[in-house]
Formats: C-alpha cells, sequence, structure tokens
C-alpha cells in the first residue's frame, strides 16, 4: 500500500470510533446513486465534521495514543518513501561477514538532483514480509551493513539518510552471540566520524538501540505522530512494575513524543503528518518528507566537513545536559 487509501476501510483504532463511524455515514451516502440535494447537503456536512472531529481527537492525543498511531499497520515504511520520495533506487546487500539482514534496507538513491544512499528499518506488510524482517527489529549483520554503505557514500561524498523504525535491536541469542551490543556501539562511533551529511527521520517507532544504531546525524528529525525512547513502553512496566500492563503509564513517564523531545533538545525538527496521521495519506506525508530532505540538505552542503564533524559532536554533547542553581548547591 502507498497511498494511505485502506485507511478508509479498516476498523481503526480505539480512540478513532467517532471518526470512524462518520466516516461510514460518509461512504453510505456516496455509494447512494440519486442523492437529493438535502442529501448532497448532509454528504458536506459530514466531510467537514469528519475533518473538525479528526483535528480534535488528533489534537489531544496520550503519549500511549501516539505509540498506536506510530505502530499503525498502514503507517507508511521506508519501502513506501523510497517509491514516493526517491528515484532509481538501487538496493545494496550484505555485511561482508555473515549475512544480509533484511530488517535494514540500504541503497543508492537519487532525490531530484541528489545523489543520496537511504539507509532504513523495514517492518514488512504481510505476516510473511514481517517475519523475514523480522518485524524490524535488526541484527549486528544488519547495522554492519549499513556502516559499511555509509563508509562508500563517504568516499564517493554523497549524502545519506536514515530512516528510522524499530521497536528496538533483535533480542535474541544469536544477535548477542555476534555482537549485538558492539554492532551498534560501533555504528554510533563511525556515524559520528562520517565526513558527509547525515539526516536522520523517525517515521515510526524508535526504539533503543535498535534506533540509535542509525541515528546519529547532522539532524534528527520524527514525524508529529512518532516516538523515540531508550526503550519501549512495554520494556520500561516489565522493568519498572514487573507487568507490560503499565505500558499506558510508562509511555506518560518516558517523555518521547515529538513534542517533548523537541523540548528537550533530541530532535531538530518535528515534521508535521497529515490530517489523521501518516497512515491516512502516504502521499502527503512523503511530499512533506521529501520537502524537509531537500530544504535540509541544501543547508548542510553547503558546509564543510570539518564544519559538520564539529557542529555533530557539539550537538550530541549537548544533549542531557543541565544547570543546577549554583545557591542551592551551596545550601547541601
Amino acid at each position: 500500500m502507498s497511498n494511505g487509501s485502506a485507511a478508509a476501510t479498516t476498523p481503526g483504532l480505539d480512540f478513532e470510533q467517532p471518526i470512524v463511524e462518520l466516516e461510514a455515514r460518509r461512504r453510505a451516502l456516496e455509494l447512494t446513486t440519486q442523492r437529493s440535494p438535502a442529501q448532497d447537503e448532509e454528504l458536506r456536512q459530514l466531510k467537514r465534521q469528519i475533518a473538525e472531529t479528526t483535528r480534535q481527537v488528533y489534537a489531544s492525543l496520550t503519549p500511549w495514543q501516539t505509540v498506536q498511531v506510530a505502530r499503525h499497520k498502514d503507517r507508511p515504511y521506508t519501502s513506501d518513501y523510497l517509491s514516493l520520495v526517491f528515484e532509481e533506487f538501487v538496493e545494496l546487500h550484505g555485511d561482508r561477514r555473515f549475512g544480509d539482514d533484511r530488517a535494514i534496507l540500504t541503497g543508492w538513491a537519487r532525490l531530484d538532483s541528489h545523489k543520496v544512499l537511504v539507509v532504513g528499518h523495514q517492518k514488512g506488510r504481510t505476516y510473511k514480509e514481517r517475519s523475514n524482517c523480522f518485524f524490524g527489529c535488526a541484527h549486528p549483520e544488519g547495522y554492519r551493513k549499513a556502516i559499511l554503505k555509509m563508509k562508500l557514500a563517504e568516499k564517493y561524498g554523497l549524502p545519506v539518510i536514515c530512516l528510522i523504525d524499530t521497536p528496538g535491536a533483535y533480542p535474541g541469542i544469536g544477535a548477542e552471540e555476534r555482537g549485538q551490543s558492539q554492532a551498534i556501539a560501533e555504528n554510533m562511533y563511525e556515524m559520528s566520524r562520517l565526513k558527509t551529511p547525515i539526516i536522520c527521520i523517525v517515521i515510526g517507532e524508535g526504539g533503543s538501540g535498535g534506533a540509535l544504531g542509525i541515528g546519529v546525524g547532522d539532524r534528527v528529525a520524527v514525524l508529529e505522530f512518532s516516538y523515540y525512547s531508550v526503550i519501549s513502553p512495554e520494556g520500561c512496566a516489565g522493568i519498572l512494575w514487573k507487568s507490560h500492563q503499565y505500558a499506558e503509564r510508562a509511555a506518560t513517564a518516558l517523555k518521547f513524543t515529538s513534542a517533548d523531545l523537541l523540548r528537550l533538545g533530541v530532535v531538530d525538527h518535528v515534521i508535521p503528518e497529515p490530517l489523521g496521521g501518516a497512515h491516512r495519506d502516504h502521499h502527503q506525508m512523503a511530499l512533506r518528507v521529501k520537502q524537509y530532505l531537500l530544504r535540509t540538505l541544501r543547508e548542510l552542503s553547503a558546509k564543510s566537513a570539518e564544519q559538520l564533524l564539529d557542529a555533530r559532536y557539539e550537538k550530541f554533547r549537548r544533549m542531557g545536559v543541565f544547570l543546577e542553581d549554583p545557591a542551592a548547591l551551596e545550601g547541601q
């Protein structure tokens, strides 16, 4: 799916039920072959009511509801953006050590006049695709593949674009045996030193080290209804409250919505989503992502490699820094 039209026929999330009911009435009216003037007017009012209700619902999402939107099965994935934003995509495979991890896509692409390398998590639509992609949870070979291709982009002086969408790195025994934590740490280190522009966008879930493994860039953006967190709400609830039933409480405590991330300086930009979320209009969301990428590429391309590296270093060093009141410290 690449047009978001399925949103009109899917059951919708729990908090979307008022919207779903109005859309059902709208479809019933649209299917009427011979509508009266009164029915035409009712249809126009319904469309206005749907837009207003959708606006009200999405303006007051809780953090847990934001997680549900970020995980929506119709939300555009990396493969959707590859077809809607980029042209001439040529996929690159393998890490030259172990194998080809399908949870991470890499390849050359064209973005208008820019030649770029795209790296992104991929979840898959069908159960078979999801199984092949490990539900977007990459193994060490996925991260090694990603950094290998990034170094290739650096060699040819091409920008790197990373699309982040994962609940976390794969947690299996095999992944740990093959050096999961080391692979992620090496990626973060190498990306911090890469002498080419890097733009990272969280397009859905941004979970833990799985996201950070391709998340060190000159600009880090997040879609409006995505989340970016040190741990998933379920994982946090399991550690702090010993039960996944507290996931909603954990989501609130983690402060990982786009507004929180921008306020805390974790991301540089929030990309607004179409009315009702990216899953309702893939084309409009892709257009907004493309506009952000082109604008940011023009800005970063004007900087030298040394300027990029210095600014990138300072950007991540500033995260988590805060100033305490000297007077309060003296009184302790």
